[in-house]
């Protein structure tokens, strides 16, 4: 087989997305070291890469004379939850209006569409109002239970459960199976792309969440590590510029989303697995 020959536009595209991943992973990779500088390297040198000298004192100062560890139980508690919680009510729901025919079904189904536009930011004030009148204010319960449910999860379910044949349905209630035992036992498994789809938009939102648990609670015991790095930005532990102990608190939040995200990349979602052409 002849080699294709390598043309100057090619090199030049190349060269382009070389330029656009460097522009777009500089400011990461410039937080992770920064983490490890002293304070006046920090603000003397802020854009160089090589800490002079390198420390850990300031991730040393985020573990051990901060708060992070409270906010990082906070948020691995909220996040939990909230992830379990999605995965279960957001396939649920995704099911029922994918196959159950119930009266008012598409009036549900606008609804939620009319949820997905309406900016997250208008409806602050009216979830402040309503956890604050079910007396779950300043709660756990109050962090967690308005996000159990998301309107984007239910949607990418439902569009991924009509893609399965309802023959296979079929096949199962002939054999005596109901309706859960069918979404539970035959269906759901199907549905592993999309549900490892679900699992990651749900970690990394209720991880990153910051305007929810802003109205949800005031209690310093509850800070997650949104509030919580949001609070060090601000100068909680002190006057100086402390850019080393915000990148490491920064860095540190970052890893865990980090994390899942390589682990599961390769199982998001996949209409094609998972289904049989009738």
């Amino acid at each position: 087989m002849r080699r294709r020959p390598f043309r100057t536009s090619q090199a030049f595209l190349y060269a382009v997305l070389i330029i656009i991943t460097l522009l777009y992973i500089f400011p990461f990779i410039l937080q992770v070291l920064t983490m490890f500088k002293t304070e006046n390297d920090a603000t003397n040198n802020p854009l160089s890469l090589i800490p002079a000298p390198w420390t850990t004192a300031a991730i040393m100062k985020l573990f051990l004379n901060s708060n992070f560890p409270l906010w990082l139980m906070n948020s691995t508690i909220v996040t939990v939850f909230v992830t379990i919680g999605r995965a279960i009510f957001d396939s649920m729901a995704g099911y029922a209006l994918a196959r159950l025919h119930f009266k008012g079904r598409n009036v549900v189904f606008a609804g939620m569409v009319a949820v997905m536009s309406v900016p997250a930011a208008a409806l602050l004030i009216p979830k402040f109002l309503v956890l604050n009148s079910l007396g779950i204010y300043n709660t756990y319960a109050g962090m967690i239970l308005p996000l159990l449910v998301d309107a984007t999860g239910v949607f990418i379910m439902k569009g991924f459960f009509e893609s399965i044949p309802s023959a296979i349905e079929e096949s199962a209630r002939i054999d005596g199976a109901g309706v859960f035992r069918t979404f539970w036992s035959i269906v759901l498994p199907m549905a592993r792309p999309a549900l490892v789809t679900i699992i990651i938009l749900s970690f990394q939102g209720s991880w990153n969440e910051l305007a929810h648990f802003v109205v949800a609670s005031q209690s310093p015991s509850l800070f997650t590590l949104t509030k919580g790095v949001a609070s060090l930005a601000s100068g909680a532990l002190g006057a100086a510029k402390q850019f080393p102990l915000k990148l490491a608190a920064a860095t540190v939040m970052t890893i865990p989303v980090v994390i899942i995200f390589f682990v599961f990349q390769k199982r998001i979602m996949n209409t094609g697995e998972g289904a049989v052409k009738e």
